[in-house]
C-alpha cells in the first residue's frame, strides 16, 4: 500500500508537520509494507532545510524526515514553492528533492491514500 502525505504548513508554528510525521513515522514501525510518500508544499517546504535548531525537549522536524528517509520513505518539495522563497537543493536535507507537480500529479494517482495536513 502506498500513503502519500501533502504538507502545507510551516514546521513550527503550527502542529500539523509535526503531526503527519509522526503518523509517517507510526506507519512506518508498525506496518513496514506500507510505502510512505511525503510532497511538501507551501511554507511546508521549509521543513526540509538542514541544521534545525530547536529548544530542549522540543520535536525537531529535520530529525522527524531523516527518520522517514532512513525507514525507506521518500521526500520530494513543490519546486515554485521552493523557488518563491529562495530555497535550493544544497539548504536541503539529504535525501529530500526539489520536485514538480507533474510528480505529485504522478503520486497522487498511484497512492492508495492520501493524507494532507
Amino acid at each position: 500500500m502506498k500513503i502519500l502525505f501533502m504538507i502545507n504548513d510551516a514546521p513550527y508554528g503550527s502542529e500539523k508537520a509535526y503531526n503527519a510525521l509522526r503518523l509517517a513515522m507510526a506507519l512506518q514501525k508498525e506496518h513496514p509494507a506500507v510505502e510512505v510518500l511525503i510532497f511538501l508544499m507551501a511554507d511546508a517546504v521549509t521543513s526540509a532545510i538542514v541544521n534545525q535548531k530547536t529548544p530542549q525537549g522540543y520535536y525537531n522536524i529535520e530529525r522527524m524526515i531523516r527518520a522517514v528517509i532512513n525507514k525507506g520513505g521518500q521526500v520530494k518539495l513543490c519546486g515554485s514553492c521552493c523557488e518563491a522563497r529562495g530555497i535550493t537543493q544544497p539548504a536541503l536535507i539529504d535525501g529530500t528533492e526539489i520536485s514538480t507537480m507533474s510528480q505529485l500529479a504522478q503520486w497522487v494517482v498511484e497512492a492508495d491514500k492520501v493524507l494532507t495536513f
